[in-house]
């Protein structure tokens, strides 16, 4: 499966943004998908994952109530709304697949987007 991460950009506090990620190789359908960000310095962290029907999501406390994970599995494209964005959400996003089950932790997924680089001035 190859994934195509798109949409981010400078923005400032309190702005939104919504990031894409679009598959292909395989049936989009059969994977979980993910995203997580990493910050310059520091490891890559879980942000939200969706199951393979759309029909359930979790989030990383520091994300709930801002971020929305959401999939269309007609265009094969997963994406990540951000509303309230802070600064210390920057960082580049990736998007992951993962075969069948949804995981918080990034060594669980197997496929793994370029990443696209949020960055939120204050």
């Amino acid at each position: 499966v190859q994934l195509q991460a798109s949409g981010g950009g400078l923005v400032q506090a309190g702005d939104s943004l919504i990031l894409s990620c679009s598959a292909s190789g395989g049936t989009f359908s059969d994977y979980a998908m993910a995203w997580f960000h990493q910050a310059p310095g520091k490891e890559r962290e879980f942000v939200a994952a969706i199951s393979r029907s759309g029909g359930t999501s979790n989030y990383a406390d520091s994300v709930k109530g801002r971020f929305t994970i959401s999939r269309d599995n007609a265009k094969n494209t997963v994406y990540l709304q951000m509303i309230s964005l802070k600064p210390e959400d920057t960082a580049v996003y990736y998007c992951a697949a993962r075969y069948l089950f949804m995981r918080q932790s990034a060594g669980e997924y197997n496929f793994w987007g370029q990443g696209t680089l949020v960055t939120v001035s204050s």
